[in-house]
């Protein structure tokens, strides 16, 4: 039976037992994982100045039709021209949104063999971005991923040199390192980076990120216990929702908008908020190729399964600086940076005389790749990709390491392990189902 344009490829797709025996060898040998870059061709050499070369056409894919899928990416720069998601209703909005013209997917492997895809936007829960990503890269496609980046340090190490190794160009979804004002600080981060790259504050800094400076944990994200099993809806395909994570009984408060109160799928308010909370503190402090070496935690102990909440987590660098993460909201008096020399609080209020006059004398930061469409056609890095959005994530996965341990935890930035720490290190890489691996 043929395909018409809006038929959902991949109707009566094989259970993901029934396929296990697709190896990623067999992937391969469908000459699927092309490295080769984009070839793109100057508009001025094709035509004139009302001319648009089909090589200016970047198009693009979301893999994750749910919420951030359907609300954020669809509005994404770029030519939509395939769509997948495991959730059949979520399948069926998204065609009955962008209409006719594009290709819809069940299983993602499908869609990474669609040739006409440059752009791939992966907005399905944390546990599938190291996965997708990687084969994604393989597939010779660009990726623009959500938040946060993996749901492991190991997994952002094999991102990294999937990326690398074909050549892809990757950018994580969260900007405030370079535009929108940052929460309540009631500035963009530039001026900040020009206050503390001038030495004003002194060194070392701390960073306190909380209520009191502006920002929200989301601690409505902690998980139920004993969940009771239910029957799985026939629209949704559990088994390859689940993919990589162990099989435990279908609820639905595992999947969709309650997921984040897993661990075994994400970590939480600090799994949700994290990177757009603690990525532009990585840049502020110049620390884009480091991770900090230790992390404490005060908090209740951790449910194997679901999220709890937690007071509060301190991350401490080699050279002195820190990042709290105030869960109570216990600091009252808090700056959100503090240096030996001077504090900027929540509004970018400070106690030095004249900061705001004095910000716009000090030189800018360095530039910035900003646009992702002009990062896929040049080649260059973008402002946000998979090193430094790696690192940031590293800060993320270190205080879930240690949230889920239940003690202080001492960390190589170099070598990128936990220090004489088994059980934390187990964490770092952590199995995943068959036939699923990176």
């Amino acid at each position: 039976m043929g395909k018409n344009k809006n038929e959902i490829i991949g109707t009566n797709p094989e259970s993901l037992k029934e396929r296990e025996g697709l190896k990623r060898r067999d992937f391969l040998k469908k000459g699927l994982l092309s490295a080769a870059a984009l070839t793109i061709v100057p508009r001025h050499v094709l035509g004139g100045p009302g001319f648009t070369a089909p090589s200016d056409q970047i198009t693009k894919a979301i893999i994750g039709m749910g919420g951030i899928g359907y609300g954020h990416h669809l509005n994404r720069p770029g030519r939509l021209v395939a769509i997948c998601d495991v959730d059949r209703h979520h399948l069926q909005r998204g065609i009955d949104k962008v209409g006719k013209g594009i290709k819809a997917y069940t299983d993602f492997r499908d869609l990474l063999q669609q040739k006409d895809v440059d752009v791939v936007h992966i907005a399905t829960p944390p546990h599938w971005h190291g996965i997708m990503s990687v084969m994604a890269a393989e597939a010779g496609k660009d990726i623009w991923c959500e938040k946060p980046m993996t749901r492991t340090i190991g997994e952002g190490k094999k991102v990294i040199e999937a990326v690398q190794k074909h050549g892809r160009m990757f950018r994580l979804n969260t900007w405030f390192r370079f535009k929108d004002p940052f929460y309540g600080l009631g500035t963009t981060v530039k001026p900040l980076k020009k206050v503390i790259d001038s030495g004003m504050l002194g060194w070392p800094l701390k960073v306190t990120v909380s209520g009191i400076t502006g920002y929200n944990w989301k601690f409505y994200w902690k998980g139920e216990h004993n969940l009771p099993p239910m029957p799985v809806p026939e629209h949704l395909d559990y088994n390859m929702w689940l993919g990589p994570a162990p099989v435990k009984p279908y609820n639905p408060n595992r999947v969709h908008s309650k997921f984040r109160g897993y661990w075994d799928y994400d970590g939480g308010g600090l799994g949700d908020m994290g990177q757009h909370y603690l990525d532009p503190v990585q840049y502020l402090l110049g620390k884009d190729h480091t991770s900090p070496i230790k992390v404490e935690v005060d908090a209740p102990q951790q449910h194997p399964d679901a999220v709890g909440t937690w007071r509060r987590i301190t991350y401490t660098y080699e050279d002195g600086c820190q990042i709290i993460l105030d869960g109570e909201n216990r600091d009252k008096d808090a700056a959100y940076i503090e240096g030996p020399k001077g504090k900027i609080y929540n509004g970018f209020r400070s106690d030095i005389p004249n900061l705001k006059q004095t910000v716009q004398a000090l030189p800018d930061p360095e530039p910035q790749m900003t646009d992702f469409h002009e990062s896929v056609r040049t080649r260059r890095q973008f402002a946000l990709n998979e090193e430094n959005g790696h690192r940031s994530c590293t800060i993320v996965n270190m205080g879930i390491a240690a949230l889920r341990l239940g003690r202080t935890l001492h960390f190589d930035p170099v070598a990128q392990v936990f220090i004489n720490d088994e059980g934390a290190n187990r964490l770092i890489d952590q199995p995943m189902r068959g036939p699923w691996q990176i």
